[in-house]
């Protein structure tokens, strides 16, 4: 009992952040979508049938199928995700890709350093550089999240780096 009492503490989380891409449709309403495009098309289906215009019939279903592998690959890319997570003594990043692999690693958040490459006519790209060693985070987000992001992350490294302890015989 007294090797439990004696372990270290884990390190107090200061900032955490998951990254993940925008998707502008829920699953409900991708689904609603799309059963209103093949809707659509068996509509129009129809109409080429009667029309006697049979060649339209394959093309219109090659458009279907072709635009519901689109949208699957859409909702799949959804799943990759970047989880970033500052403690005292390091910044680790895990990033799980769309097949479900993660992959992990930390950078001591002493040296850490926060930088917005900015490169005209791009969106730019933000990089954790930490003696010689940089990083890409976050680069399926948009400018203004990773903006957001980027002044998110100084903050927390400021505080973190710069700590307000309370004395109450100082006050």
């Amino acid at each position: 009992m007294d090797s439990i009492a004696n372990s270290p503490e884990p390190p107090r989380l200061l900032f955490e952040a998951v990254v993940s891409p925008h998707r502008s449709l829920s699953r409900r309403a991708l689904k609603t979508v799309f059963g209103l495009m093949v809707c659509a098309s068996l509509m129009v289906t129809l109409l080429m049938f009667i029309l006697g215009a049979w060649p339209v019939i394959g093309f219109n279903g090659a458009d279907i199928a072709l635009a519901g592998f689109l949208l699957w690959l859409n909702m799949r890319a959804a799943r990759a995700r970047e989880v970033i997570s500052l403690s005292e003594a390091a910044l680790d990043v895990t990033r799980t890709d769309v097949n479900g692999r993660r992959v992990s690693f930390s950078l001591p958040a002493y040296w850490l350093k926060v930088v917005l490459h900015e490169r005209p006519g791009t969106v730019p790209k933000l990089l954790l550089t930490a003696r010689g060693t940089s990083v890409e985070l976050a680069h399926q987000l948009g400018e203004a999240p990773k903006r957001d992001l980027a002044a998110a992350l100084t903050a927390a490294l400021h505080r973190a780096r710069h700590p307000r302890f309370d004395n109450p015989q100082l006050r």
